[in-house]
């Protein structure tokens, strides 16, 4: 009994006439009961509507296979077109914006003012940072001047071009991303771009000779590399001052100049060392927080932003961004 069903369904299925058939059936039918004209239709007449109705059909079948093919849920994504799909590119560029915002709220001094557009203002103060410090550009001010950096997001440098680097803020302190999504961290130039850059020659300058003078104490051992840093002027004036503050007390050992800014300009001097007083033993120990209270006691703009014992037996010290410029000379 099951194969004999089985058989009869197969024969059913076999025995549905094709969608010519029942549309010529269809249009016979048809006409039989409306004459066109009172001309009897047979022959190539009938041939005719037969097409003409299965043309009709084919389009309409057409028709929905390509509203089906055009719909959202059946459109191919951005990624298989060529391109990455746009979630990715947003999550990608917000992912920028959150790692640019906390590297701010860590490094750069808390009196500094940010210029920023509205989508990383949102981000700066998600990070910490409080509307007071932050210069949205586009809402509150037309251009960046009046703060001391600005985070020169894709949306900026199109707003602004090559002013943005050429007017307003001329040195990278730092960078994140890369291609189009880049971030960079700029340092504003308050009376313009020939003065800052000026100046910033002038402090070079005047860090070059404090750091020949830091390389002929007597008092502080260091390593070639730390020497040819302090030779190019590659030294943070806030910490030349300190070693020879600290070295005025005990004699130290200089075990490496650092940056924690990536992608920064050359020009942008290195803002953390790693350093330990001479000897060993308890009397190093002791020595060494020695060190540490007198970092802690500095006032701005030589108390460091991070200080701290690290390894047992060394000092770590850093200095926020950005750098001051004419320190060294008074200015």
């Amino acid at each position: 009994m099951a194969d004999n069903s089985a058989w009869s369904h197969a024969g059913a299925r076999r025995s549905e006439p094709s969608w010519p058939t029942v549309i010529a059936t269809t249009v016979r039918l048809w006409v039989g009961r409306h004459p066109v004209g009172g001309l009897k239709v047979t022959g190539w007449r009938l041939l005719a509507l037969v097409g003409c109705a299965v043309l009709a059909v084919s389009a309409a079948v057409a028709a929905v296979v390509v509203e089906t093919t055009a719909s959202p849920a059946a459109s191919p994504s951005r990624a298989s077109a060529g391109g990455p799909p746009i979630s990715v590119s947003l999550q990608a560029a917000a992912a920028t914006r959150a790692t640019a915002a906390r590297w701010i709220a860590g490094q750069v001094s808390p009196s500094a003012i940010v210029a920023c557009d509205p989508a990383m203002c949102a981000a700066l103060q998600a990070s910490g940072i409080g509307a007071g410090r932050l210069l949205a550009l586009g809402t509150s001010a037309s251009d960046p001047l009046g703060s001391d950096l600005v985070v020169a997001t894709p949306a900026l440098r199109s707003q602004f071009g090559a002013r943005l680097a050429s007017v307003y803020a001329p040195v990278v302190i730092a960078s994140f991303g890369s291609g189009a999504a880049r971030i960079d961290i700029r340092a504003v130039a308050a009376d313009g771009t020939a003065a800052y850059n000026s100046a910033l020659a002038a402090d070079r300058g005047a860090r070059i000779a404090a750091g020949q003078q830091l390389i002929g104490n007597r008092r502080i051992a260091m390593t070639a590399a730390d020497q040819a840093a302090l030779r190019a002027g590659r030294v943070d004036p806030r910490l030349l001052a300190m070693l020879a503050a600290l070295a005025a007390q005990q004699p130290l050992r200089v075990l490496a100049f650092g940056d924690p800014s990536p992608g920064a300009s050359a020009a942008i001097p290195l803002r953390s060392v790693e350093l330990a007083p001479a000897g060993v033993g308890t009397q190093a120990a002791a020595r060494l927080r020695t060190m540490l209270s007198f970092l802690q006691a500095q006032q701005l703009p030589f108390l460091p932003t991070a200080a701290a014992l690290v390894h047992g037996s060394a000092l770590s010290v850093e200095y926020a961004a950005p750098s001051p410029l004419g320190l060294l000379s008074g200015n």
